[in-house]
């Protein structure tokens, strides 16, 4: 590609655009082909000296390394181009519009990282004498003050460590409030558009799942919650619903069904991780809900997955509260005391155990803390305001080429399209979503929720202009438009582009490879040679 007189690649197309001469290194540019760390150090080296350690007596026993450990020694720079390359080929928030559904990929102001780095948070130690921690302490009761009042609820345990550890930690809460009341219900009613983690959670905890029908627009169907708990009366343990629900839509019969949950005996436990649409316009706990999760990431921009660690903090309501697990923060005429152990219980006070061995994740706590003191109260709502504008958007901007399984009812902070626009197109969605990423977007999430066949389900978050959405849809659209005219080699290909062609997904699930083995040398045939 040439250029022009200021400097600025031309249009794709001159003369010279078509040519891509084949290169030595398999480089392309600056998109670098990277080996595995094997295959660049060598097993016989190091890239740090190391002095013979003095002569000592090793404690491991049986356990001790017999084998030499079999790792490559690179240099610093070597070790430092390989992380390095390797992440320019990764998809992030920092790079991109992040369309998946259901996970709300936010952005991570730098401010919630500085403030995570500063002395005295960033560098302080579990282990460490509370008298020397007593502004780490003060921060914990300050970020479940404002999550108790952000969710109408009377307190919360900060140590759970992700999303799911925070649902185990609710239904704890709400088994061992049922063992305190002399009560031992077997099931818990789980909608069919729930979270995965949902049924997982209570059949790890013992219970039996009855799963709970939607209704045609995607909701709860109430008449199912009551015929569920008629037939079982006296064994209901607690319902499990997200709300708004993965369908994307906001659950209307809510105080209903947390009435008739209350009515039977059993507790209301909702699944938080969609909390990014209701934050300041309603409170769970004014529904009715007994126990709710929050995940940082999706709701107050602590970094997501692996850029965690995560923390899934769990708000009860007054029927649970006495059940929360140690460690936690008391708030006393001295002071604040945080309670490590049973023996500095006070009558009331009947936590279920412990969950972790610390308190919690202290830098995903300053960095949520951080978010809603730069936000306010106002801020907050405006971001849930904007997350479900902008997913509104993409849904009028899409809707007269892709399906919408429920109608074109407005929809909350994500988006819920089916595969049926695709029909005798000869393109499935997965072929649509890699196709995405020829596109330079990371594909949404699919196939969940498995209440519609060929689930894609957008969630564009607040944090997106009118311009990068306006880019996403019509991209969208070109792909709708190439698939319905036939194009389908753009689709069952794809990616062309990528560092990698399409894997064998289902293959590499079932057969992984998880360590490296030195390849045979290869042999060289006298014709080869020639």
């Amino acid at each position: 590609m040439s250029m022009n007189t200021q400097g600025r690649p031309t249009a794709a197309g001159d003369a010279g655009a078509a040519f891509r001469p084949k290169t030595f290194t398999g480089n392309r540019a600056l998109d670098m082909e990277e080996p595995l760390l094997f295959e660049i150090g060598r097993l016989d080296v190091t890239g740090v000296d190391l002095d013979e350690p003095e002569a000592f007596e090793a404690e491991l026993g049986t356990h001790a390394r017999t084998a030499k450990i079999g790792l490559p020694g690179l240099s610093e720079p070597e070790t430092m181009r390989h992380y390095v390359r390797l992440s320019r080929n990764n998809y992030a928030i920092d790079s991109g519009l992040y369309p998946l559904g259901s996970c709300t990929m936010k952005h991570n102001p730098r401010l919630n990282e500085k403030m995570a780095r500063v002395p005295g948070f960033g560098d302080i130690h579990p282990l460490q004498p509370l008298s020397t921690v007593k502004g780490a302490v003060e921060l914990i009761s300050e970020l479940g003050d404002w999550l108790m009042e952000l969710t109408g609820t009377t307190a919360v345990a900060m140590s759970p460590k992700a999303g799911a550890h925070g649902e185990q930690c609710g239904m704890m809460a709400i088994k061992a409030a049922h063992i305190a009341a002399g009560r031992d219900p077997k099931i818990v009613l789980v909608p069919e558009s729930a979270h995965g983690t949902n049924p997982a959670t209570a059949a790890l905890l013992g219970f039996k799942v009855v799963a709970i029908d939607a209704k045609e627009d995607g909701t709860v169907d109430l008449a199912s919650v009551k015929k569920a708990i008629a037939e079982n009366d006296g064994n209901i343990a607690a319902i499990m619903l997200t709300n708004p629900n993965t369908c994307g839509l906001f659950e209307r019969d809510i105080m209903e069904i947390a009435a008739a949950i209350h009515a039977a005996n059993a507790y209301f436990y909702c699944d938080g991780a969609n909390f990014n649409a209701i934050v300041g316009k309603a409170r769970p706990g004014d529904l009715g809900i007994d126990a709710m999760h929050i995940n940082l990431h999706k709701t107050f921009s602590t970094p997501h997955g692996g850029g965690g660690p995560g923390s899934g903090p769990v708000v009860l309501s007054s029927r649970l509260a006495p059940f929360a697990p140690l460690p936690f923060v008391r708030k006393s005429e001295g002071g604040l005391e945080l309670v490590e152990t049973e023996a500095g219980l006070k009558d009331g006070e009947k936590p279920f155990g412990r969950m972790t061995a610390f308190h919690g994740q202290m830098g995903m706590f300053v960095r949520a803390l951080t978010y809603m003191l730069s936000h306010g109260s106002d801020g907050l709502r405006l971001a849930s305001e904007d997350a479900v504008l902008n997913a509104n958007y993409v849904r009028v901007g899409l809707q007269d080429l892709m399906s919408l399984p429920f109608g074109e009812r407005p929809c909350m902070h994500e988006v819920l399209f089916d595969d049926s626009f695709l029909k005798d197109t000869g393109v499935t969605t997965l072929d649509f979503a890699k196709a995405m990423i020829d596109e330079g977007y990371h594909p949404m999430t699919m196939y969940f929720p498995l209440v519609v066949h060929g689930a894609m389900l957008i969630e564009p978050t607040e944090s997106e202009s009118r311009a990068s959405l306006d880019l996403f849809v019509a991209t969208l659209r070109d792909l709708v438009m190439s698939a319905k005219r036939g194009e389908t080699e753009r689709f069952t290909g794809a990616p062309y582009l990528a560092p990698r062609r399409r894997l064998d997904e289902t293959r590499a699930a079932r057969s992984p490879v998880l360590t490296w083995s030195e390849p045979a040398p290869a042999s060289v045939t006298p014709a080869a040679a020639e």
